[in-house]
């Protein structure tokens, strides 16, 4: 059973974040076997065991990180991680085009909530022309929303426009190339007891109509979003350009927005 985290999990994960090295590691590795991956799994397992009760029909999996990251992925960071998680999602491939409950633990804080996380700008846009074709679905969550204090809509935005201005949209944290619900806190409180094994599952239960808005069908073509087929588009020295990917989003007739992936190959 989940008893809560314990702050010897927090000062693991500062002592991780400072001494980021694998003799550092390998002489608190029990500390982070016992006092960090252990509560995070039994956490994961009790919310996804919740949720697959109130919801079976839904085919959601548990994904906890490592505390490994990707030798071919440092570029310049220590060989592990300062933060961990675990997700609730869908298994198919290609996750990242569909929404996941999450929970996260670092050092100074730990955020639960739900969303998409590294989306590509195609799932994202056809994110935001469902809300332009038909917004009063969007705009009945946004209300529910608004009568609680505990998440708030929030995206990460793209460096650099993608294609042009962003499509209209009146739902702040959804014109990027993230959208999540979340709720942060600091490492302190209920995080440290068995109390916050109900707060997460309340707050997944809470979340779980903006997933079913989330989900979106798989890709195929629809009113909104008009796939064509693939064109040879000038030349270039060497080679010439082709559209790999093209993609129309019409939310209205006047409103054309255009999506597509460029690919280069040399002459043969």
């Amino acid at each position: 059973m989940f008893q809560g985290f314990s702050q010897g999990a927090v000062d693991f994960l500062w002592g991780v974040r400072f001494n980021n090295e694998r003799s550092w590691f390998e002489a608190h590795k029990q500390e982070y076997l016992d006092l960090v991956i252990a509560p995070l799994q039994e956490l994961g397992r009790q919310v996804h065991a919740a949720m697959t009760a109130a919801y079976p029909k839904e085919q959601l999996n548990l994904h906890v990180s490592r505390i490994y990251r990707d030798a071919r992925r440092l570029h310049g960071r220590g060989p592990y991680k300062d933060h961990l998680w675990f997700t609730i999602r869908p298994e198919q491939e290609g996750w990242t085009h569909v929404p996941a409950f999450y929970f996260e633990i670092a050092p100074e804080y730990h955020s639960l909530g739900m969303g998409y996380y590294g989306a590509e700008p195609v799932t994202m846009a056809k994110f935001r022309s469902r809300i332009d074709r038909d917004p009063a679905p969007m705009e009945k969550l946004a209300r529910r929303l608004s009568r609680q204090h505990r998440f708030a809509l929030e995206g990460e935005m793209y460096k650099r426009p993608k294609g042009g201005p962003p499509a209209p949209c009146s739902f702040p944290g959804t014109t990027g190339k993230t959208s999540t619900l979340t709720w942060d806190r600091n490492c302190e409180g209920s995080l440290f007891t068995p109390s916050w094994l109900g707060q997460a599952e309340e707050s997944f239960l809470f979340l779980k109509p903006y997933y079913d808005y989330f989900l979106l069908p798989p890709w195929r073509p629809s009113p909104g979003c008009l796939p064509l087929i693939p064109l040879a588009l000038g030349s270039a020295p060497g080679g010439r350009i082709l559209f790999e990917k093209f993609y129309i989003f019409s939310t209205k007739p006047l409103d054309i927005r255009l999506s597509f992936v460029v690919h280069y190959s040399q002459k043969g």
